[in-house]
């Protein structure tokens, strides 16, 4: 990407290996091995794929792989896409992550919209008592 566009405000792609590293992530949390994941995808996406795509050696995989993952990893496709490239940041969630960008609750990945408001909420109930 040329240094006009990036001055011009156009989003930066994710760092390399993020997306795979976010899968690992996924797919430990689920407690599934390589090779369950193979079998739960009904060999859609087989162990050797999933294992490139986690050590970063495809950082680009279908949107229909994405979809197979997403419900296998209980995450969201949205999300996935999102970090593969497909998908721009909606503006709320662009809003919400440069006004937090060094916030520890938000380098959570797992966060689901519901969890992140109530602990939002939380955060405005402890800084009132601060007052």
């Amino acid at each position: 990407m040329s240094k006009k566009k990036q001055e011009q405000g156009a989003p930066t792609t994710a760092a390399p290996g993020a997306l795979g590293s976010y899968l690992r992530k996924l797919r430990q949390d689920v407690g599934m091995t390589l090779r369950e994941i193979e079998e739960a995808t009904n060999k859609e996406v087989s162990n050797g794929y999933l294992s490139q795509l986690e050590g970063g050696k495809i950082s680009k995989p279908s949107p229909h792989v994405l979809h197979t993952l997403s419900g296998v990893l209980n995450t969201d496709y949205e999300s996935l896409m999102q970090r593969a490239g497909y998908l721009l940041p909606s503006a709320t969630e662009q809003t919400r992550t440069s006004k937090h960008t060094t916030t520890a609750t938000f380098a959570i990945d797992n966060l689901t919209a519901d969890e992140e408001a109530e602990l939002l909420d939380y955060l405005t109930f402890i800084r009132s008592r601060k007052r």
